[in-house]
């Protein structure tokens, strides 16, 4: 496992997060402290969220849902029958393409 790594701004060394206050889901102050003993800096540093590279795989039926909450009904049932008639077209290609390739697979 990584472990965020917290330089002193003073002299350098490394330097313990001793207590994070979560401000925001994005947003957190972090109380470090400087392990040279000779130096004793005690300081905040802010931790921010900035963008995601993939999304979670947790949050994808969360955000169909959202974007389905967030339309027309009328507009809905079209995406719907949309999805189901496309979903409907790709399993009838993907057959298709087997037969043709003459393999049949079975799925139990």
């Amino acid at each position: 496992m990584r472990v965020m790594k917290v330089i002193c701004t003073e002299c350098g060394a490394d330097a313990k997060i001793k207590k994070t206050a979560r401000r925001h889901k994005h947003f957190a102050d972090l109380y470090c402290s400087c392990s040279e003993p000779e130096c004793g800096h005690t300081f905040v540093m802010n931790l921010t969220f900035s963008h995601t590279l993939s999304p979670s795989a947790m949050t994808h039926g969360r955000m169909v849902k959202d974007i389905a909450d967030s339309i027309h009904p009328d507009q809905r049932e079209a995406a719907a029958a949309f999805l189901t008639r496309t979903a409907k077209e790709t399993r009838e290609t993907e057959r298709q393409k087997e037969e043709t390739n003459g393999v049949i697979i079975t799925r139990r």
